[in-house]
């Protein structure tokens, strides 16, 4: 990778800790919502990033939530969990042409329905796993699923949105 592109990264990785920290853990929207964007960096990193690559950055970014944000290791555990998928997911999502090293994994370069079934089931699994670790219980199992469920439906809507102004898309 170019040194401009790392940077590029380094830069997005501070803007999405900053952002996570500051604003969208602060924002309540009540029935459980948690907005948690951090799986969209770990979605939007490069197609052929190294495996252990991207398991030290999506450890890193969930060890640094969870200093400031006290929540125990369910953000680095889940980050770490939808990193180390990411591969296979993007594998049994993938194009018959495999991926086109000059594009980017976002709804932007890549459409609706790819983003749909990768981004979608990424997102689920982690929200699966952090609520279920953050419950730690099946006692109020209907409460979990509906802040599953719930928070997947505004973290999918709000990466979308968030992709639509900001992502440009690649050269082809």
């Amino acid at each position: 990778m170019k040194m401009n592109i790392i940077v590029a990264y380094i830069a997005r990785f501070v803007l999405f800790v900053t952002l996570q920290l500051l604003v969208f853990s602060q924002i309540e929207l009540g029935l459980g919502i948690h907005l948690l964007m951090c799986p969209l960096y770990v979605l939007l990193l490069p197609f052929e990033i190294n495996i252990f690559i991207l398991l030290i950055v999506a450890f890193g970014m969930g060890f640094i939530l969870d200093i400031f944000s006290n929540t125990y290791g369910l953000q680095a555990s889940s980050l770490l969990l939808i990193a180390y998928i990411r591969p296979y997911v993007f594998k049994a999502f993938a194009p018959r042409d495999d991926y086109d090293p000059l594009k980017t994994p976002s709804y932007v370069d890549m459409g609706n329905l790819w983003y749909f079934s990768a981004f979608g089931s990424l997102l689920l699994i982690h929200n699966t796993w952090f609520f279920l670790l953050e419950a730690f219980s099946f006692r109020g199992i209907l409460y979990t699923i509906q802040k599953i469920v719930f928070s997947f439906i505004f973290i999918y809507l709000l990466s979308l949105l968030l992709q639509i102004i900001l992502v440009r898309r690649s050269k082809k």
